[in-house]
């Protein structure tokens, strides 16, 4: 009776209307080529006996390394022109969490949350604070133009020629030219995160998630990724939660802990949990978005209220699997 489940991790690159109609084989190749060798990489720390910190860590920098996704380089820029990066980190077995918010020099900011949470003084660290302690961690760091693409900047001068304020990540896309390279899909309403979530070998949970924020977002702005319980949240008793999505509705259903807290005193599953806060409660409010999530026994949902979601599974012994649309 004490069968242990496989480990497995699950990965997103973010949600939104995708249309099919738009997308050429090359594009959508080059998402899930991606998305494959981050799975294969989380993957084989579980098949080593790695703990699922690792794991996520892991696969959430492979994501913060490809410029496709809003997060690390590819970031998309604020109003002024800049990048202020998030990302967060829970570890289910211990509550233990740590998160940074608008830094702008961290090469990989799901690494900088990381050591916030084992210097373990603070959870939630911000701006020259935050990279001060990466710093001190030893962690790279670089000048805030590794950010920036041309891709990025199209977007940024398509959403000001607009005058429409802050618009989700990728909206402007038909401003660019559209390569596998320089071009994310041509995706009217995209929620540019990245997240993982895992179990492993150990029955122990973890979630990461870091993003960009939105394409001209008024400087200072934070989204619900390095809010624990928000867009973050995991606890070995329930499940591991990673959100990708418009972040202002995220925060006002604590839309991670959400899930956790209904299977943990409502006695849902996580299907139920997850389905009910991405189609009930962030739909109520106008959310857009998805969430990744994992449970203690292995259970994996992927559900979200948009056209498509970048994400993927892999379990430990199986081949991974991505997927863009329903």
């Amino acid at each position: 009776m004490n069968h242990t489940p496989a480990p497995v991790l699950a990965i997103h690159g973010g949600a939104g209307t995708l249309s099919r109609s738009n997308i050429s084989p090359e594009q959508e190749q080059a998402y899930h080529a991606t998305l494959q060798a981050v799975l294969r990489a989380g993957q084989a720390v579980l098949e080593q006996g790695g703990t699922a910190m690792e794991a996520v860590c892991v696969a959430v920098q492979g994501l913060e390394d490809c410029p496709l996704f809003n997060a690390g380089r590819g970031a998309v820029f604020t109003a002024d022109a800049t990048h202020e990066l998030d990302a967060a980190v829970m570890d289910g077995a211990t509550l233990a969490a740590g998160a940074v918010a608008g830094v702008t020099r961290v090469r990989n900011p799901v690494h900088a949350a990381r050591a916030v949470m084992q210097n373990g003084q603070h959870v939630l660290m911000v701006g020259e604070g935050a990279e001060q302690l990466a710093r001190d961690a030893g962690l790279a760091l670089v000048e805030p133009s590794y950010f920036s693409t041309e891709a990025r900047l199209a977007q940024l001068k398509a959403a000001q020629a607009r005058a429409a304020g802050a618009v989700l990540d990728h909206d402007g896309a038909a401003a660019m030219t559209r390569t596998p390279e320089s071009a994310p899909l041509h995706e009217g309403r995209k929620m540019g995160t990245v997240g993982a979530v895992a179990l492993d070998a150990h029955g122990h949970l973890a979630a990461a998630t870091s993003t960009g924020g939105l394409t001209n977002k008024r400087p200072g702005r934070v989204g619900d990724s390095p809010l624990i319980g928000s867009g973050t949240y995991a606890d070995d008793r329930t499940a591991a939660v990673s959100c990708t999505g418009h972040g202002e509705s995220f925060i006002r259903v604590a839309a991670a802990h959400d899930v956790c807290a209904r299977m943990a005193y409502g006695g849902l599953s996580l299907e139920a949990a997850t389905q009910a806060v991405v189609h009930d409660s962030l739909s109520a409010i106008g959310g857009s978005g998805g969430l990744i999530a994992v449970d203690r026994d292995g259970n994996v949902c992927l559900p979200f209220n948009t056209e498509g979601m970048y994400r993927g599974i892999a379990r430990v012994g199986q081949v991974p699997e991505s997927f863009i649309y329903r």
